[in-house]
């Protein structure tokens, strides 16, 4: 009896410890939503132009364009991703909120490199700048793919905070997309500096 009263104390400040997923949920979607809307924040309007020379400024202005489109799209990507993940979970517990923390602090990280990457592919920039600007980026966008690998292992150890509807097969095809992203975004760096940083912006 003293075994099962223990048992039962143990199981009951397990279940305390689980939160529902509405408030993380709702910090992930602010933080997604600032972070995008810091990116277009970085396109700057033309300004110092003579008469007549407005559109002339505006397409002088595609490398802001050209980054805030990729990374735009990047964080969409993981945004869907996300959303994907919490329709799969039913509570929360203090160690996959650190998980998700981890990804929220590489995903505010983004509008950094976009502005670098941006300001370096400026028409007269050296290629050295550039190839430093796509390095940033990519060591980026590795450190965003790298925050995911914990999940699913973890997911997989405590399966008490996943829905019923969660099927084995959806955690084996997305265990694997971290360890890619990873791998391709690490490739990249040493790509830039051999081949170029247009051929090195292909990666994204």
């Amino acid at each position: 009896m003293a075994n099962d009263e223990h048992t039962s104390k143990e199981s009951s400040r397990d279940e305390a410890r689980l939160t529902e997923t509405t408030r993380t949920a709702a910090l992930s979607d602010g933080v997604f939503a600032i972070t995008i809307t810091l990116l277009v924040l970085e396109i700057q309007r033309p300004e110092h132009y003579a008469p007549g020379g407005l559109l002339h400024a505006l397409l002088e202005n595609w490398p802001s364009y050209l980054a805030y489109a990729v990374s735009f799209l990047y964080i969409g990507v993981l945004w869907l991703n996300h959303h994907s993940l919490f329709s799969k979970l039913r509570r929360m517990n203090l160690g996959l909120r650190w998980i998700n923390l981890g990804i929220l602090f590489t995903t505010a990280i983004l509008p950094f490199p976009t502005a670098v990457l941006a300001s370096a592919l400026t028409p007269g920039n050296s290629s050295y700048d550039q190839r430093v600007a796509v390095t940033v980026y990519a060591l980026a966008a590795a450190a965003m793919s790298a925050s995911w690998l914990p999940v699913f292992p973890y997911l997989r150890d405590h399966q008490e905070l996943l829905e019923s509807t969660a099927t084995a097969e959806y955690f084996r095809a997305q265990r694997l997309r971290p360890v890619i992203g990873v791998a391709l975004y690490g490739l990249a760096v040493p790509v830039v500096w051999l081949l170029g940083p247009v051929v090195g912006l292909s990666f994204f």
